[in-house]
């Protein structure tokens, strides 16, 4: 595939928040009104078109290929083919169970749900809470994943910045938020205690449920509070969730939730109705992972290969974008978050750059409201080799100076 040919597939992608339900119907009254809130997610688009010779992509988050474990399927009882448990693996369970006590999350294995990759967990959670006009309070900007999914079920969004949120929902909270507190994504920042002690108060206070999505947890380069913002509350209602995608490999397909007890029995239900459980062997394989002994100096590997990676495509922008833009060093996670000097619609630069052989992710989807142009824009560094990586931003940089 030609980079032409790829550009022109990424132009036709619809980054609007929704088409209107009545435009929809009008083409096709058969289906639901939901499905007018229905859109391809924009970085399995450009995913889906970057795959050729000599195309450098910064788009997905995703894992080097290099650090994926070796796994091996000898020594799985046969019973592992049979259908299992909704809520999991019972071994599974009470490891991430326990995984997650000693980070100071109170939970039994009965609260921990084992997910079909993390995205079924924003899902799950979004049919639980959302319905059309649910107030749900999210991080601007944010993973644009849940936004599509909580958009999906009808939610009516509301900003927030932790420090602030106490005040903010004193006079209407909200019924959901969704927060990244370590090594958000896309920004990659970190939350200082104070935020985290914020958030949790302001979600006790108003009888908030608090979302807490972790996935990057262990992909820590700097010193940094990391604790989990749930493990500090004390009434409120929430969702605690991670993955084993980034430390492990993505296409095991994994990940968890834990839920504080009255959420519980709702999830597991919803869970059941959406694909009965989740990949025995997948299961299977995981806990043998987390099990191995050599787990600590596997991930302790991983983490220094991604810091390298980090500090070697810091270096290239440095080179590369100095006085066009400005970034900070992520602490964490696997993501720069970039600021144009001069704003510009990154939707229509990522047309420009693909044509250069140049993907990333625009900054706009990760916005609740969509702004007509952010001058932002999010580039993954642990997927691209050294050298692509150079030339890619050598590439971005000529790009914006035409521009």
């Amino acid at each position: 595939m030609t980079a032409r040919v790829a550009c022109r597939y990424v132009k036709d992608i619809d980054w609007s928040p929704a088409v209107n339900a009545m435009q929809m119907h009008t083409r096709n009254p058969r289906l639901s009104a939901r499905v007018a809130d229905l859109r391809a997610s924009p970085v399995r688009e450009i995913l889906s078109v970057i795959d050729r010779q000599g195309m450098v992509s910064f788009a997905g988050g995703l894992p080097a290929a290099e650090t994926f474990p070796v796994l091996s399927l000898e020594g799985m009882p046969p019973g592992m083919l049979q259908y299992g448990a909704v809520e999991g693996e019972p071994a599974l369970r009470d490891r991430v169970a326990r995984n997650l006590q000693a980070l100071g999350l109170p939970v039994s294995s009965d609260q921990v749900l084992i997910l079909s990759g993390s995205q079924q967990g924003i899902d799950l959670v979004a049919k639980l809470c959302v319905d059309p006009g649910t107030a749900v309070a999210v991080e601007s900007p944010t993973y644009l994943a849940a936004l599509e999914a909580f958009r999906f079920f009808g939610a009516q969004f509301h900003t927030f910045e932790p420090q602030r949120a106490g005040a903010d929902w004193a006079a209407r909270p909200p019924v959901l938020a969704y927060a990244t507190p370590t090594f958000q994504n896309p920004t990659g920042r970190c939350y200082p205690a104070a935020d985290r002690d914020a958030l949790a108060a302001a979600c006790d206070a108003h009888g908030v449920i608090l979302y807490e999505d972790d996935p990057y947890r262990d992909l820590v380069y700097e010193s940094c509070d990391r604790s989990p913002v749930c493990a500090r509350l004390k009434r409120a209602s929430y969702v605690y969730q991670g993955s084993f995608s980034k430390t492990l490999a993505p296409g095991l397909r994994l990940g968890f939730l834990a839920a504080s007890a009255d959420l519980m029995p709702h999830l597991v239900r919803l869970k059941q109705a959406a694909d009965l459980h989740s990949s025995r062997i997948s299961q299977w394989l995981v806990l043998e992972a987390l099990n191995d002994e050599q787990r600590p100096a596997r991930l302790a590997g991983v983490v220094a290969s991604y810091r390298r990676k980090r500090d070697a495509f810091a270096q290239a922008l440095e080179r590369h974008l100095t006085g066009i833009a400005t970034w900070d060093l992520p602490p964490g996670g696997l993501f720069f978050w970039l600021t144009l000097n001069r704003p510009v619609d990154t939707r229509e630069l990522l047309h420009a750059a693909m044509e250069r052989g140049v993907a990333f992710m625009p900054g706009e989807p990760f916005y609740p409201q969509l702004p007509e142009c952010s001058g932002r824009l999010r580039l993954n560094f642990s997927h691209a080799g050294e050298a692509e990586a150079d030339r890619g931003l050598r590439e971005l940089a000529a790009l914006l100076r035409e521009r």
